[in-house]
């Protein structure tokens, strides 16, 4: 069934490549973003753009046009920038999203799936990390994530909503002319690129006395085009009157030493970096167990071995170095 989407955040790396996604299985797509962090060059061709936070997206909802379900993919995602400055996230993930789902029931839009975050459990008590494990985020980033899960959950239960929660963990790799950049650049891969290849500086390696193999934090990566699928799945599996969880990784974590040593194989140059301190907030291991959504939803993770992740995202920028 060919639906009518809106998908807030649709100009940044992963909402353009699930927008995209969505065009390419013939929906129709339209995409809300204030270009705060996305480029609005990354919105996809064919997909209708307008500019704005989510009090535009509720008035887009509102108008003529019938709306078959929300992709809510905008937020901020900075973990020491929560921790700084706490009311952007708790205003602009928290907040905003209220806005976004008052807007909806306005509508009468009644599916909506939503960008949340390993972040929200904090230092798990067991890896890899089930869906029903204690949620005890570290950061603000991750507890105004958790808030909304718990907002779309009283929804749900209350209002009929379909509501789907994913929890990424790490994404990676690209789709073409869509892939991972920030300003400023705070993520792993983009910066040991950059650093790898002359193009920015040494990276930092914040943290190398974790309770972890080598000191260093561990993570699950996953590829975005596997993200982008979870949400084709996600919209398609949403029940009315039901909020559920997934998790979406590979289930297998990586050190960030054991990450830079990949960049090194796949660049052909060794990633200089030196020792900071650790980033407040942050967890010394992030690895997913992604049985529940691969158990209901027949989805699971398809794609490349990290190095093939890491090579789509070097060819990426290479193209936009």
């Amino acid at each position: 069934m060919t639906m009518r989407l809106l998908v807030t955040g649709g100009a940044g790396y992963i909402g353009s490549v699930v927008a995209r996604r969505l065009l390419d299985e013939g929906h129709r797509v339209v995409v809300v973003d204030d270009l705060s962090s996305g480029f609005a060059g990354a919105v996809p061709e064919g997909a209708e753009f307008v500019r704005g936070d989510m009090a535009v997206a509720a008035g887009v909802l509102a108008g003529p046009d019938r709306f078959d379900g929300v992709v809510h993919l905008a937020a901020r995602s900075l973990i020491d920038d929560s921790v700084r400055r706490p009311e952007r996230y708790w205003r602009g993930n928290t907040q905003q999203s209220l806005v976004l789902l008052d807007g909806m029931l306005a509508a009468g839009v009644s599916r909506i799936v939503f960008s949340s975050t390993a972040a929200t459990y904090g230092q798990p008590e067991r890896v890899p990390i089930p869906e029903d494990a204690p949620t005890r985020p570290t950061n603000p980033y991750g507890a105004s994530k958790l808030a909304v899960d718990g907002a779309l959950a009283d929804y749900a239960r209350a209002h009929g909503l379909a509501a789907v929660s994913l929890r990424y963990f790490n994404v990676a790799g690209a789709v073409g002319r869509h892939g991972e950049r920030h300003e400023p650049e705070t993520h792993l891969l983009p910066l040991a690129l950059a650093a790898a290849l002359g193009r920015g500086p040494e990276l930092r390696l914040n943290g190398d006395d974790y309770p972890t193999r080598d000191g260093t934090c561990v993570r699950d990566f996953i590829h975005v085009a596997d993200v982008a699928d979870a949400h084709l799945a996600a919209l398609a599996g949403a029940v009315p009157g039901t909020h559920r969880v997934y998790n979406l990784g590979n289930g297998r974590g990586f050190t960030v030493l054991e990450v830079l040593e990949a960049v090194g194989r796949v660049t052909g140059h060794r990633v200089p970096y030196r020792r900071a301190e650790r980033r407040p907030g942050d967890p010394a291991v992030l690895v997913a167990s992604a049985e529940r959504i691969l158990a209901e939803l027949g989805w699971k993770p398809g794609r490349p071995t990290l190095e093939e992740m890491i090579e789509d995202a070097r060819a990426f920028h290479a193209r936009h170095a």
